[in-house]
């Protein structure tokens, strides 16, 4: 059985996801991705790359996911799976670009200046 490993990151979440053909289960850290993603629209993103490549049903997907939070690990096992569908089906990248789930968003959160609260909140300023 052929396995092919892509990685998909995503702020401070990486996933690392095996593709090989079988049913359509989608397994993140050892949990169904429904459980594990309990909320609607992250199910959705992790769902994604299927519907616009037209593959579901058709790959099992194993991912190990860590680090941030659950959105982030939702968008990561996202390009994780664009990624390794490319590694089966190369045809379907025009349809996956267009849709941006190739796309390394590098949005990351902005450190913490010294002397500010956070980022860029100051202390009131008080004229008295």
């Amino acid at each position: 059985m052929e396995k092919n490993v892509a990685v998909g990151r995503r702020k401070a979440s990486i996933a690392r996801v095996y593709i090989a053909k079988g049913s359509g289960e989608i397994t993140v850290n050892g949990k169904d991705y429904k459980e594990y993603f309990p909320i609607v629209y992250l199910q959705h993103k992790v769902e994604a790359p299927f519907a616009h490549s037209g593959l579901g049903g058709q790959y099992d997907i194993k991912v190990n996911a860590n680090g941030g939070g659950v959105k982030g690990q939702a968008e990561a096992v996202a390009m994780g799976i664009s990624r390794a569908i490319l590694l089966v089906s190369p045809d379907s990248k025009p349809a996956l670009k267009k849709e941006r789930l190739l796309t390394r968003d590098a949005r990351v959160v902005e450190r913490k200046k010294p002397g500010l609260r956070k980022a860029r909140k100051k202390e009131q300023f008080s004229k008295r």
